[in-house]
């Protein structure tokens, strides 16, 4: 299973092609996309990149973060496991108030 890598403060212009294209140049990029607005289909300025191994993933953070492409200095760095949300988020369900 390869490595996850986040990428922030992209171009709202870049593509995930051109970013697969990017992290290629580290080593295999198994996966690369450029996280879209549901609504507009607007990049939201941030995407995913999964390499195939630690080894590359760390290359690709070292040698990326901070790089400065489509006129903007790109974030690099591993990926976070996203937390898992519960059904009750702190809405809903019981209410106190009663309706007489």
């Amino acid at each position: 299973m390869g490595k996850k890598i986040f990428v922030g403060n992209l171009s709202f212009s870049t593509t995930s092609a051109e970013l697969e294209s990017l992290f290629s140049q580290m080593g295999t990029c198994e996966s690369a996309t450029v996280v879209t607005d549901r609504g507009t289909g607007q990049s939201r300025g941030f995407g995913f990149v999964e390499m195939s191994s630690s080894g590359e993933a760390g290359k690709a953070i070292t040698e990326l973060n901070g790089r400065e492409v489509g006129g903007r200095q790109i974030n690099v760095s591993e990926a976070r496991d996203q937390e898992r949300r519960s059904g009750a988020g702190g809405r809903g369900g019981y209410s106190d108030r009663r309706s007489y």
